[in-house]
């Protein structure tokens, strides 16, 4: 089976699982549709069936239990996304790829939080960024602007992409760089701070 294939049937069990949940409002503890069920309301191998339910299992949403099924453990709605994306990052994607979007979410993510940020969460930040090593800033500095940004998804999206695509910019950044891409963002200069995230990914 080719890769976009495989990607197809664990995006249609997915889909499955998923409506199941919210149409029968299943809660944790609650009895999922069994590996030939799925498989025949899929009409997909039930190899293939068996395999997205494990790579589910090892996630913790679901238990399977021998001689009873298979049952919810936990669930929220993001979890599908959490679990195709990584699936589908584990593919040949090139790393400029994962740094591309991660840097057109950034950019997205300045857009929006220049206008949430309190005075404290800019002082905040500055501390922060004197406290740590010049590995770490980058990662730590969106951690917390994104937690400012309001939306899930796209904060989800960004934490799996800046996990898989584990880069550091410690060879041409300091804490002085992202202290004035703070000081921007405080004075609400989207131009400047838009251009410093430039400059992070310019030798990438």
């Amino acid at each position: 089976m080719t890769n976009s294939a495989k990607i197809k049937v664990y995006q249609e069990v997915l889909d499955q699982i998923r409506l199941f949940i919210e149409e029968n409002q299943l809660s944790e503890g609650d009895r999922l549709p069994s590996e030939r069920e799925l498989s025949e309301q899929l009409n997909a191998g039930r190899s293939s069936v068996r395999e997205a339910l494990r790579a589910i299992e090892l996630l913790g949403l679901i238990e399977t239990r021998h001689g009873e099924g298979t049952f919810l453990k936990t669930y929220r709605p993001y979890h599908t996304v959490e679990l195709l994306a990584t699936f589908v990052l584990r593919q040949p994607t090139t790393k400029e790829e994962l740094l591309d979007v991660r840097q057109m979410i950034e950019h997205e993510c300045v857009s929006r939080v220049h206008t949430t940020l309190t005075k404290s969460d800019i002082q905040n930040l500055k501390s922060q960024i004197l406290e740590l090593e010049i590995p770490y800033i980058h990662t730590h500095v969106f951690n917390y602007l994104f937690q400012h940004v309001g939306n899930e998804l796209l904060t989800k999206i960004w934490h799996l992409i800046n996990n898989f695509s584990q880069t550091t910019f410690s060879s041409h950044l300091n804490q002085d760089f992202y202290l004035e891409f703070i000081e921007a963002l405080s004075e609400h200069n989207i131009k400047q701070a838009s251009g410093q995230i430039k400059k992070i990914y310019e030798k990438y």
